[in-house]
């Protein structure tokens, strides 16, 4: 199978580093049925950083307006899953490279049951070009 590709963007928000705190935030956005392609979190500071990617950046960014959450875009790329195999995440990234597209970030997993995904971060300008480069259509 062809490696997919599709663009998605980044949103953080920090909340206090308080037991219960991070999950009142991701426990807002279940209820409201927003789908995460991913979501990490580190914690400095006194405050603990949570990033996440919505499967629906527009429902995404309806909610948090409604609900009065404090996320902010970060970034822009692209999720690339396929089947699993040795040079998959290069394959990606040599197209890429070929057009003088700098990846600003990786996030790359093993998806389990022979497939591999990964999110590739961009800058904004660039966004339509690597676009054509990985298949991916904008929204």
């Amino acid at each position: 199978m062809t490696d997919q590709a599709r663009v998605v963007y980044s949103y953080s928000t920090s909340v206090p580093d308080e037991p219960g705190q991070a999950f009142k935030v991701l426990a807002t956005l279940v209820s409201a049925g927003i789908n995460l392609l991913g979501c990490s979190g580190t914690q400095s500071d006194g405050q603990a950083h949570i990033e996440v990617v919505p499967a629906d950046a527009a429902a995404f960014a309806a909610l948090v307006e409604r609900a009065t959450l404090s996320f902010r875009r970060q970034k822009a790329g692209f999720l690339i899953q396929g089947d699993d195999r040795p040079g998959a995440l290069a394959d990606n990234l040599s197209r890429l490279a070929d057009i003088g597209i700098n990846v600003g970030g990786v996030h790359g997993l093993a998806a389990g049951a022979g497939r591999w995904s990964a999110i590739v971060w961009v800058a904004d300008r660039d966004l339509e070009v690597a676009a054509r480069a990985l298949g991916a259509s904008l929204p």
